[in-house]
């Protein structure tokens, strides 16, 4: 690069990210048109992400880039995401069974559980707060989930995996998984009566995005 190495560059590139989740998702200078969101033609190095056509939730959206969307990432073994949940925005628990996944906080504040088996045969549950520049890891088939803690500001995450699979084909989520099991099994598990889960929905579903009622 003239007059700036790689080291440099990576330094403007997280001030950047750092700086705004609006510099994200901010609007073409007025000399350039309004980008079209996704891969711009077959063949394609370049993705609008943030220009991307969303999948809605009730508690907020999902845009991504993977193999589907953007054709040059098919066998590449990556895929990227930029999940914005609203106020009381949840991201259903949920783990990949075949990727890791790799968190930067661009703007807003956020929980975040992970739990995962360990050498010493225990579970781990790791919870925590993150913001704006920090990075969470999600290592490959471990339980997580975040959750927007602003009471007035949403939550902008841009999430990283090493596989190119699209939302939801690589994720088990907490919904679908527990109304895969019998309701006796369930009961027999947590030492509660079968009625005391007649409550709960038993729709098996891929995982979305929520909110706290």
């Amino acid at each position: 690069m003239d007059g700036m190495n790689r080291r440099d560059a990576f330094k403007v590139a997280g001030a950047g990210l750092v700086g705004g989740g609006a510099a994200l998702g901010a609007a073409a200078p007025d000399s350039a048109a309004t980008p079209v969101g996704g891969a711009q033609g077959p063949g394609t190095h370049l993705f609008h992400l943030t220009a991307a056509k969303p999948s809605e939730y009730d508690g907020g959206s999902l845009r991504g880039a993977n193999e589907q969307t953007f054709p040059v990432l098919a066998g590449q073994d990556a895929s990227v995401y930029f999940v914005t949940l609203e106020v009381g925005g949840i991201r259903e628990p949920h783990w990949h069974p075949n990727a890791w996944e790799l968190n930067f906080v661009v703007s807003g504040h956020a929980h975040w559980t992970v739990l995962g088996t360990h050498p010493d045969g225990s579970y781990h549950n790791d919870e925590f707060d993150a913001g704006p520049g920090d990075l969470v890891f999600a290592p490959t088939g471990f339980f997580h989930y975040f959750a927007n803690t602003s009471p007035t500001d949403p939550l902008t995450v841009l999430i990283v995996f090493n596989s190119s699979t699209p939302e939801p084909n690589d994720d088990l989520g907490i919904v679908g998984s527990f109304n895969s099991v019998p309701r006796a099994v369930i009961a027999a598990t947590f030492g509660i009566p079968v009625s005391a889960l007649d409550g709960i929905p038993t729709e098996v579903r891929p995982v979305v995005i929520t909110r706290a009622r």
